[in-house]
């Protein structure tokens, strides 16, 4: 393959040095003279580089991205027959309960769940415990109780319907819904 071949449809970018010792004004060399005085003075041929510094976000910008992240984490286990909340779950508790200090019109359903075993009432009974306990939990950090509503659904909403260890455990949940 021929070198002219290869280079044609290319943009070659010359610095600016070297043009300064070139006398010819050729086309090419016009248009890459022009290439390099913008690279030059602009930063570049789309414009100037901030490099890397991004505008400020708006607080709206903000909050959306909070709601989003708390939408990414926004479900947390129980232990079998229990409505205590785990350690684990406390900081993702403490963001939900900050954002919602912060924004006193947003509203949150705290979904209470349960796995299939045992029966229905006793299991509507233990998503709502469960429910409960993640509502005081919130109020404890200053969430009004007014933002909050708790819904029970027993074994209603199963995540994994299969009758294993592992399928239980992701049924027996509390999910916050905005």
């Amino acid at each position: 393959m021929k070198l002219n071949q290869v280079l044609k449809g290319m943009l070659i970018v010359i610095p600016a040095l070297a043009l300064t010792a070139c006398s010819s004004t050729s086309g090419i060399d016009a248009e890459s003279e022009t290439v390099v005085n913008e690279t030059a003075t602009t930063g570049g041929v789309n414009g100037p580089e901030v490099g890397g510094i991004e505008a400020p976000k708006t607080p709206e910008e903000i909050q959306r991205e909070k709601y989003a992240e708390l939408r990414r984490e926004h479900i947390l286990y129980f232990d079998y027959d229990s409505s205590d909340i785990r350690a684990e779950f406390a900081q993702m508790l403490e963001a939900h309960a900050a954002f919602l200090v912060e924004n006193q019109s947003t509203r949150v359903i705290i979904e209470g769940h349960a796995d299939e075993r045992g029966t229905p009432e006793y299991n509507i009974a233990l998503s709502e415990r469960r429910g409960k306990a993640v509502q005081r939990y919130l109020q404890s950090l200053g969430v009004l109780s007014s933002q909050m509503e708790v819904v029970p659904y027993g074994e209603e909403k199963l995540l994994d319907s299969a009758a294993t260890v592992a399928a239980h455990a992701k049924n027996r949940r509390a999910v916050l819904v905005y």
